[in-house]
């Protein structure tokens, strides 16, 4: 599906979680990916919270490196640019110190495989590229509508109706994010359509 949306060809970056999905098309394609910190912070909490005592404990320990991560992003403005980047930088050392030293346990070294080597930057982009954010937090938040309708309506029963609900909730927050009117946009389209004239742009 992410083939058909963006092609191969795709060169932008990718904000996301670690689903298969995700992993195959940055693997495929030409995309650069920014694992979501948010979503990595609960992996981690999960440990945190295990019975396995030394599961925990070593759960506990990256969960402090990456509050401290976070507490110094919330803290940018009050740093210089190169104190900023000088903390960051040792957080992430001491973070990648304590995850690439994993527990004799499968859940430990399954995360810890994420970080080895050149591939701990698949989350930590961020830090060298101030258009990359940390977490997907806001595209998650966008389509938060989308998802409580679609639970409230149990979905739709064929590609008829899926295809209008894509079109009409992308229409819908387009729209929103532009501060345009949904009807008027709406209605523009259709007498567009009627009459064969250019269709209103999005972009």
């Amino acid at each position: 599906m992410l083939f058909d949306l963006l092609g191969k060809e795709y060169e932008g970056i990718i904000g996301c979680d670690f689903w298969g999905a995700y992993r195959k098309f940055s693997r495929l394609g030409n995309s650069t990916v920014q694992y979501c910190m948010a979503h990595l912070i609960r992996e981690v909490r999960f440990l945190a919270e295990h019975t396995n005592s030394k599961l925990s404990f070593w759960g506990q320990k990256l969960l402090e490196w990456l509050k401290k991560l976070f507490d110094t992003l919330h803290r940018s403005e009050q740093l210089t640019k190169a104190g900023f980047a000088r903390s960051m930088e040792q957080i992430k050392r001491g973070f990648l110190s304590k995850m690439r030293k994993p527990l004799d346990h499968k859940l430990a070294k399954k995360l810890a495989r994420r970080f080895k080597g050149k591939a701990a930057e698949t989350y930590f982009r961020f830090l060298t590229d101030p258009n990359v954010e940390p977490t997907n937090n806001g595209t998650e938040r966008e389509i938060r509508h989308t998802v409580i309708d679609r639970r409230i309506t149990q979905d739709t029963r064929g590609d008829t109706g899926m295809r209008w609900c894509e079109r009409i909730w992308t229409t819908i927050a387009t729209c929103k994010k532009q501060e345009r009117n949904v009807f008027d946009f709406i209605h523009k389209s259709l007498l567009s359509h009627w009459t064969d004239k250019n269709y209103p742009l999005f972009l």
